[in-house]
């Protein structure tokens, strides 16, 4: 999204950032993180069921945030570009610097239904 963004690279921004706007996606994204997983492993780190976690791993897969390989009987997921790792980590400073001014953004909260 070079200079002047239209709004057709607007829509595609968010809906980039729809995929992640999940606190179960980010849940797993940070998992991820760390090196690939099962959805298995997923299911025990986060408590969720597995049909919760294969449904928003095809989301995140959909959106190309993480990629798939299948080993056997196991699917294992793991964060598709280095790009994406940097983005989490980025997020995670900036969410840490201004929590509370996020907790507290009243456009958010009726965007996600809080």
């Amino acid at each position: 999204m070079d200079g002047a963004t239209t709004d057709a690279t607007a829509e595609i921004g968010a809906r980039f950032f729809r995929g992640l706007a999940h606190p179960a996606r980010v849940r797993i994204l940070d998992l991820l993180i760390d090196g690939e997983k099962s959805v298995f492993e997923l299911t025990e780190h986060t408590g969720l069921a597995q049909s919760r976690i294969s449904t928003h791993l095809g989301c995140l897969r959909a959106c190309g945030f993480v990629s798939a390989r299948r080993d056997g009987r196991f699917v294992y997921y793991q964060v598709s570009d280095g790009r994406i790792r940097d983005l989490l980590h980025l997020a995670r400073e900036v969410i840490a610097e201004n929590a509370s001014r996020i907790l507290a953004c009243h456009v958010v909260a009726r965007e996600i239904g809080i």
